[in-house]
């Protein structure tokens, strides 16, 4: 079976390339495999409050242009100090604009940091989010998944794999941040893997 992947992250492709490794016959095409090259409009297909809208939303729209079993996520990380901030304002959550990747990526981080100061790591409470949306082509035939992986958000950074968040989150039963732990622990544990 061929399934799209619906996302231009390479991370996240990646990521999810290997969960599903361990699903037989399954082909993960992303979109340049199935000849979606970008198109602007892609930038407001995640205008929603929930995860669950904005993966449905991505879901769709790339089933509809491909006519492929297409999965879509929603994922970003919920600070209990923040109110559930940043949600699914992840991705854009530091003032700056116009940044991608690692520089992205440090920003938000920073950003992160600035706003939970000096508090007590066991009041840095966190859970990673993912809500993932499988819809091949029948709105009575979509199926939607949540996965949730608790931890702290630390002071610092610490290791230099995975991406995003990662480098700060803390997972207290391993003792480590998911940059620190090897990728297939991080898939087996992650909001990602789960769901």
């Amino acid at each position: 079976m061929d399934l799209v992947l619906a996302t231009r992250s390479s991370h996240k492709l990646g990521e999810i390339r290997k969960i599903l490794a361990v699903v037989p016959g399954l082909r993960v095409l992303d979109l340049d495999e199935v000849g979606a090259p970008y198109d602007a409009a892609e930038e407001d297909l995640e205008p929603y409050d929930t995860f669950e809208e904005n993966a449905a939303s991505k879901a769709s729209h790339f089933q509809e242009i491909t006519g492929l079993p297409t999965v879509a996520d929603d994922s970003g990380i919920m600070i209990d100090l923040l109110g559930g901030a940043p949600g699914v304002r992840s991705k854009r959550f530091a003032p700056e604009r116009g940044l991608e990747g690692l520089a992205r990526d440090q920003a938000n981080n920073e950003h992160l940091l600035a706003l939970l100061g000096d508090a007590a790591l066991p009041k840095r409470s966190a859970r990673y989010v993912c809500v993932a949306v499988l819809d091949r082509g029948d709105p009575n035939d979509v199926t939607q998944v949540r996965g949730e992986a608790p931890g702290l958000i630390l002071d610092a950074p610490r290791g230099s794999g995975g991406f995003g968040y990662d480098p700060l989150f803390f997972d207290e039963e391993l003792g480590q941040t998911f940059a620190e732990i090897a990728p297939e622990e991080k898939n087996a544990r992650s909001h990602r893997g789960k769901a």
